[in-house]
């Protein structure tokens, strides 16, 4: 059986697994170059989260701060041939963990429009009905509001 692993990457070499699945998974499929794939938002202020299965990397997304309450979820790629698997969710699911761990309330996304129904059914909502462009993708952006984990009284039992 194959191990999955999550790892929030902070260290380069971490990060290069984010960018190795970002190049194979997108970059060579839309014949997107290096020079156009990264921008000013990779490096020491953006987080990623990298998933591996037996220690190769398969799936990754990053995030980055907009202001003190909200972040952007981006680049968001899982590698062709492990898709339909749900990697996308659970790459997904990991970043709002660590994001709600950083005390973040809001995250945005710019979702490809084929994409949106993806995002819809992780709790995401348009903001509005725009479509921008971002590079050769017609995109939307998306809104969750992320709400922090109930404390119970240590007298009365949690429901989850």
């Amino acid at each position: 059986m194959r191990k999955m692993e999550v790892i929030r990457a902070r260290e380069p070499w971490q990060q290069a697994g984010a960018y190795y699945v970002r190049i194979q998974g997108m970059d060579r499929q839309y014949h997107i170059a290096l020079r156009e794939e990264f921008d000013e938002h990779d490096g020491e202020n953006s987080r990623y989260i990298v998933l591996t299965e037996d220690g190769y990397p398969v799936a990754t997304c990053r995030f980055y701060e907009l202001d003190n309450s909200s972040v952007l979820i981006g680049r968001v790629v899982v590698l062709p041939e492990y898709r339909g698997r749900e990697l996308g969710r659970k790459v997904i699911r990991e970043a709002e963990k660590w994001i709600l761990e950083l005390h973040y309330t809001d995250i945005y996304l710019d979702s490809r429009t084929v994409a949106v129904g993806f995002y819809e059914k992780l709790g995401y909502k348009p903001v509005d009905n725009r479509i921008v462009m971002s590079w050769k993708f017609e995109c939307r952006r998306m809104h969750k509001a992320l709400t922090p984990p109930q404390r119970c009284a240590a007298a009365v039992p949690c429901l989850a």
